[in-house]
C-alpha cells in the first residue's frame, strides 16, 4: 500500500485557517495582531522577520510563499515527495532520492482489482520498473510536468547567495527561511526590480519561486500566496510556535510575471478545470488491445448516462514522474486527474463524462471522478503541501457545481472510505489518503467546514478531532510493528468499552477468520475519520460510542478537547419485523431488471451481521444501477436501473441498503 521512506521526524502539524480568494473567508484562528504589526513572538516568526530584513523582502511576501509550501513547518529536516526541504520547501531531489526508494504506485499493490467489475477481470498490473508504454512518449509535452530530472535546486542555489552549508538548510528552519528570502532577493534582481518594501511589486518574484515550466503554473502559485497574504493566517507548527500572517490588502502587480519569459499557450479545449488552477491536458490511452481486451478507461457519456454523485480522494503513493507513466500506460489503469505536491498543478486524464478505474468498485466508479495527489499515506513528511491542498479544493469546487455533487464526506470519500463490492473484495481494499489527510483543513477550503448541526444531545456526531493536537498512536508507517512518529490526524480511534485499554472493535470484512484490528496505519477496520457522520449508541463520561459495523464502538470525547461535533440527519433501522439490516457493497440492479442481453450480475449482501434496531446515517438515495461496459466499441454499453437503495455510513467506508430493507426516519 505504500512506499518504505526513512523514519518520520515531524511532530503535530496543525491545521491551517487561510483560504483561498475565491473561496469562501474564514477568519484566521488565533489572530494576535492587526495588519502590519511587527513581528514577534516566536523564534520561528522572529526568523522570518530576521530573513526578510537581511535580504529586504516584505516579510509578508516571505511568510506568504513559506505557507503556500509548508505552511510553516519544518517537518524535522525530512524531505518532500517532490524533494523539498523545510518551512520555505527548498528543494534537492538528489538528496532526497537517496534518502528513499521507488514506487510503482498505490494501484500496483495489495489486491484490489482498481476497475471493480468481475465482468472484465483486468490484466496484473504493471510492475514499478515497467519501461514507458509505447505511445507515451508521443502524448502531448506539457512543460509544467517536469520529471525528476528537470526539477528545481533551489537549495543548491540559496547555499550558494548565502554562505550556509547545505546540511545546515536542509536542517534548520531559521537557516532554511533565510535561504528562501535570499532567493526572491535574487529572483527580484533578476527581473531588474527594486528591493521595494510594498509586498505589491514583489509578484514576479513569487511566481518565479515556483520554478513552473510555463506562465499559467508559476502565475496560479503566485496568486495563491497573494490570497494568503490578504487573508492572512495563524497557526502553531509542528515545532510547536505559533506564526501569524496579519491579514494585509494587497493588489500585487501582476504584470511583473512578463519579465519571467516563460512560455504561455493556450490552454487545451479538453480541461475542464477552473481558471484558477494551472491545468494540463495529459490524456491516458483508450486502446484496443485486442483479443476482446483494452485499456485503460471506459468511455460514457455521463451526466446524459449516469449522473456523478462521488469524488473519490487517493494518493499516488508515488512521484510525478511515475504517477504521469503509469498513467499513460494504456495496459494499466486510470483517473480523472494527478494533482503535483510542490506546486499544485493539476494534469487532467480523462474527461468527465468517462469512467476512470480507480476506486476498486464498478458502482463507484461509475458513478466518480477520482483524483490522485502526489503523496505517501504512511509518510506525513512527504507532505500534501497547501498549494496542492488549495488548487485540490479549487478543482473539487469546480466539479461539484458542474456536477450538483453535494459538498460533505458522503459524497467527498477518500479511496479508504470505499466498500469492497463484494466479501472477497473487502480486505484487499486500499487505504489511501489515510489517517494524516487533513480532512478538516479540506473542508475549509471547500468552503463546507465542518460545524455543529444540532445541540448538544443531537443524535448524530460529525467526527471532528483537531488535527494538530490530535495523535493517536500508529504502526508501520516503516515496516510492521514500527510504531510511526507522533503526527497530527483527522482518525479517530474505537474501542469496545469506553477506556483507552479495551480493545478496538473488530471489522470481520478487512480482517476474515477473527483477526484484530489494529493500531496499524492501513487498517481501517476500527478508525472513524474528520467529517464522517453516525448515530450515538451511547455515551458514558468523556467516551461516546456509535453504531459502526453492527456493534458499539467508542471513542474519547472529553468536554474541553471534543473529537466529534453534535449533528442531526436522516438515518435507518431495519424494516419492521426485521432482525438485521442486509448491507450491500454495490447498489446493483434486481435480477427483473436486466434485459435479456445483458448478464444479471448478483446482489448478494455482504456479511456484516447489523441488528435491526441500530440506526446508521444516510448518505444519499439513489437507484441501483449497472454500467454494462465491456467492450472496446462504446455504442454497446448500456445502463441498468432497478430499486432504490440509500447509501449509508456503515463503518470507515460506506455501504448501500436496499430501501425495502430499512426504515427512514430523522435523528
Amino acid at each position: 500500500m505504500r512506499r518504505t521512506r526513512p523514519p518520520a521526524r515531524s511532530r503535530a502539524a496543525a491545521s491551517a485557517v487561510a483560504l483561498a480568494a475565491a473561496l469562501p473567508l474564514l477568519t484566521a484562528a488565533g489572530q494576535a495582531a492587526p495588519a502590519g504589526a511587527p513581528a514577534g513572538g516566536s523564534g520561528l516568526q522572529a526568523a522570518f522577520a530576521a530573513a526578510a530584513e537581511r535580504h529586504g523582502v516584505p516579510e509578508s511576501v516571505l511568510l506568504g510563499v513559506s505557507y503556500l509550501q509548508s505552511r510553516w513547518d519544518g517537518h524535522g529536516g525530512a524531505p518532500s515527495v517532490s524533494g523539498g526541504y523545510g518551512p520555505m520547501h527548498l528543494t534537492d531531489a538528489a538528496t532526497a532520492l537517496a534518502e528513499s526508494d521507488a514506487s510503482g504506485g498505490h494501484h500496483a499493490h495489495g489486491t484490489e482489482d482498481p476497475r471493480g467489475d468481475t465482468a472484465r477481470p483486468l490484466p496484473p498490473p504493471a510492475p514499478a520498473d515497467a519501461p514507458a508504454p509505447a505511445g507515451a512518449q508521443d502524448a502531448p509535452h506539457d512543460t509544467a510536468h517536469d520529471t525528476p530530472h528537470d526539477e528545481p535546486r533551489t537549495l543548491a542555489e540559496a547555499a550558494a547567495l548565502t554562505g550556509l552549508a547545505p546540511a545546515e538548510l536542509r536542517r534548520s528552519a531559521a537557516a532554511n527561511v533565510r535561504g528562501g528570502a535570499a532567493l526572491l532577493a535574487d529572483a527580484q534582481r533578476d527581473l531588474g526590480r527594486p528591493a521595494s518594501a510594498d509586498p505589491a511589486d514583489w509578484y514576479g518574484a513569487v511566481a518565479a519561486y515556483a520554478r513552473a515550466g510555463n506562465r499559467e503554473a508559476a502565475e496560479a502559485f503566485a496568486d495563491e500566496v497573494y490570497a494568503v497574504i490578504n487573508e492572512g493566517a495563524s497557526r502553531v507548527t509542528d515545532s510547536g510556535e505559533r506564526v501569524t500572517l496579519p491579514p494585509l490588502a494587497v493588489t500585487p502587480d501582476t504584470g511583473a510575471a512578463d519579465a519571467l519569459g516563460l512560455p504561455s499557450t493556450p490552454r487545451d479545449p479538453r480541461v475542464e478545470c477552473p481558471r484558477s488552477v494551472s491545468c494540463a491536458w495529459v490524456p491516458a490511452p483508450y486502446v484496443d488491445l485486442g483479443d476482446g481486451d483494452y485499456g485503460n478507461h471506459d468511455q460514457a457519456r455521463r451526466p446524459a448516462s449516469q449522473s456523478v454523485d462521488h469524488i473519490v480522494i487517493h494518493d499516488t503513493e508515488a512521484t510525478w514522474e511515475t504517477t504521469l507513466r503509469l498513467v499513460q500506460d494504456p495496459e494499466y489503469v486510470s483517473w480523472h486527474y494527478s494533482l503535483r505536491s510542490r506546486d499544485g498543478h493539476i494534469a487532467q486524464h480523462l474527461a468527465g463524462e468517462d469512467v476512470g478505474w480507480h476506486a476498486g468498485n464498478w458502482f463507484v466508479n461509475a458513478k466518480s471522478i477520482g483524483l490522485e495527489h502526489e503523496g505517501f499515506l504512511a509518510d506525513p513528511d512527504a507532505w500534501y503541501t497547501e498549494a496542492m491542498y488549495r488548487a485540490s479544493a479549487r478543482l473539487v469546487r469546480h466539479l461539484a457545481r458542474t456536477y450538483d455533487i453535494p459538498l460533505d464526506r458522503h459524497h467527498i470519500l477518500g479511496h479508504d472510505n470505499v466498500q469492497g463490492p463484494t466479501d472477497a473484495s473487502v480486505p484487499g481494499m486500499h487505504t489511501d489518503p489515510g489517517p494524516y489527510w487533513d480532512w478538516a483543513h479540506y473542508f475549509e477550503l471547500l468552503g463546507a467546514p465542518l460545524r455543529p448541526t444540532a445541540g448538544p444531545h443531537g443524535g448524530l456526531v460529525t467526527i471532528a478531532p483537531e488535527y494538530a493536537a490530535h495523535t493517536p498512536e500508529f504502526e508501520g508507517c516503516d515496516g510492521p510493528g514500527t510504531p510511526c512518529a507522533p503526527h497530527g490526524s483527522s482518525a479517530v480511534r474505537l474501542h469496545t468499552a469506553p477506556d483507552h485499554d479495551a480493545p478496538l472493535v473488530r471489522d470481520p470484512g478487512t480482517h476474515p477468520g477473527g483477526g484484530a484490528s489494529s493500531p496499524g496505519v492501513n487498517d481501517i477496520g476500527a478508525r472513524a475519520s474528520a467529517g464522517q457522520q453516525f448515530a450515538v449508541a451511547d455515551r458514558r463520561g468523556s467516551w461516546t460510542a456509535i453504531w459502526y459495523l453492527g456493534q458499539k464502538a467508542w471513542f474519547h470525547d472529553p468536554a474541553r478537547a471534543r473529537t466529534s461535533l453534535p449533528a442531526s440527519g436522516w438515518v435507518v433501522t431495519g424494516a419492521e419485523g426485521a432482525a438485521t439490516i442486509p448491507v450491500y457493497g454495490r447498489a446493483y440492479p434486481e435480477a427483473a431488471a436486466y434485459p435479456e442481453d445483458v448478464p444479471v450480475q448478483p446482489v448478494v449482501p455482504l456479511s456484516y451481521e447489523i441488528p435491526a434496531d441500530q440506526e446508521y446515517v444516510v448518505g444519499q438515495r439513489t437507484r441501483a444501477e449497472y454500467y454494462r461496459a465491456v467492450t472496446f466499441d462504446p455504442a454497446g454499453h448500456q445502463v441498468v436501473r432497478g430499486e432504490e437503495y440509500f447509501q449509508i455510513q456503515l463503518g470507515h467506508r460506506v455501504a448501500w441498503v436496499r430501501a425495502e430493507d430499512v426504515q427512514l426516519r430523522r435523528s
